[in-house]
């Protein structure tokens, strides 16, 4: 497998620039399923997870076509609603968005349990909730969802998530694009993923009205007939990550594409650190040049702090001074990135969802071992700042959701070699 090496020390200066959101692509992408008309996808970035899910798309019959400027091109006049096996579903869990375009549109379908990064249990129950509330009979057995429609689709309810979950919220709005009637979503998630879905939608012709909102409505139609065209909005996890790249090695950098707005809790908590922060022309620029400061953070629903930069922020806080308390309340197994941290000399202590992290003078570097997307990019900003060398394997997990990561920071100075196993 490849890996990373790393050798710390070098201070970030420039500009990078942040692709389209892979959190706003793959549910976009399967929302092709939903019309026979192609749709028309820009911005869309250069990750495996990206790759896989065009490829459970081809599975279903769905044309795929990447044309120039990074525009994806869909056509799903042809699609079937064919089994999503195992072996592709297991690679991430967004396989289980393809789960309610093909119910809506050809009244069943029969979807692998999804797998993904080994962060908790992560649940599908939403999900299913959700499509229940519109009529659908849902059946598992054997590691397969298997999904129908009594009569000849699905019907307008009202769906009300005890949380506000993303991927629960995504399906509901697939779900009930098609669905007779009206449609009442309640506790709805609210980031900006979701705000372009809907986007997305409503270019293909949707009916929906208060994304962004705990309280979203969709008015079904027969069928989405729009030829559609939709740019991706950029991704502010990966804007986070340059963010805190910059921080943590007092560097200088603009991150080109990225929204203030996308980041309020993120770029608040880095203020706290002693880390200035202010928007440009083409982004936002990233600065530090005094000494990091300890922050508590607890990672919650957006707006509050995302989990997926949860393990980023508690890289940085390794160096900060005093110390910082760190409560996941999203996922329960994401603090795998610890022990690792621990071994480039972090010092940090773990009660159940809780970490205490002690800022220290500095780190060393190590062999560590990524285990999940997040977690192995908290590695590799920890290795930058590490004295001598890190070498971080398992790297495939960052190419699931990071384009160019190493490419990207080599430009800013950092020292970074990819080795090809």
């Amino acid at each position: 497998m490849d890996r990373l090496v790393i050798r710390g020390g070098k201070r970030l200066e420039g500009s990078v620039a942040v692709r389209g959101a892979k959190n706003a692509a793959l549910p976009q992408i399967a929302a092709s399923l939903l019309s026979a008309a192609p749709l028309e996808l820009g911005n869309v970035p250069e990750v495996t997870d990206v790759v896989t899910m065009v490829a459970l798309m081809q599975e279903f019959g769905v044309t795929a076509e990447m044309g120039a400027g990074r525009r994806l091109i869909l056509n799903a006049a042809a699609a079937r609603s064919a089994e999503a096996p195992y072996d592709m579903v297991r690679k991430m869990r967004a396989g289980i968005l393809v789960l309610a375009p093909l119910l809506a549109r050809f009244g069943r379908a029969r979807v692998s349990l999804p797998g993904g990064c080994a962060i908790g249990a992560r649940p599908v129950d939403l999900h299913l909730k959700a499509l229940a509330a519109l009529g659908a009979q849902v059946d598992m057995e054997g590691g397969y969802i298997s999904t129908s429609v009594a009569g000849d689709r699905l019907a307008g309810g009202h769906i009300i998530f005890s949380t506000p979950s993303v991927g629960a919220t995504e399906t509901a709005l697939m779900a009930s694009s098609l669905a007779r009637g009206e449609t009442e979503i309640l506790n709805a998630a609210r980031d900006p993923e979701i705000i372009d879905l809907v986007r997305c939608l409503t270019a293909m012709g949707a009916r929906i009205e208060g994304a962004g909102t705990h309280r979203i409505l969709v008015q079904g139609v027969d069928a989405l007939t729009t030829r559609a065209r939709h740019d991706l909005i950029t991704d502010r996890i990966e804007a986070g990550t340059y963010a805190v790249a910059a921080a943590i090695t007092g560097g200088h950098l603009e991150i080109i594409g990225a929204h203030l707005e996308h980041l309020g809790a993120v770029g608040a908590a880095l203020e706290n650190a002693g880390v200035q922060i202010w928007p440009t022309d083409r982004g936002l620029m990233i600065s530090r040049n005094g000494p990091l400061r300890g922050v508590d953070i607890v990672t919650e629903p957006y707006p509050g702090f995302p989990t997926d930069l949860q393990a980023q922020f508690m890289a940085l806080m390794t160096i900060a001074s005093g110390a910082s308390v760190i409560r996941e309340t999203v996922f329960e197994s994401r603090f795998m990135h610890v022990p690792e941290l621990g071994r480039l000399g972090a010092n940090i202590a773990l009660q159940g969802s809780t970490a205490l992290v002690r800022g220290v003078d500095g780190l060393r570097g190590a062999p560590v071992m990524a285990t999940d997307l997040r977690a192995s990019v908290s590695l590799v900003l920890a290795g930058l700042v590490a004295e001598g060398e890190t070498t971080v394997n398992r790297i495939y997990h960052l190419d699931r959701g990071y384009e160019s990561l190493d490419k990207k920071l080599v430009q800013c100075g950092a020292d970074i070699e990819r080795v090809v196993s």
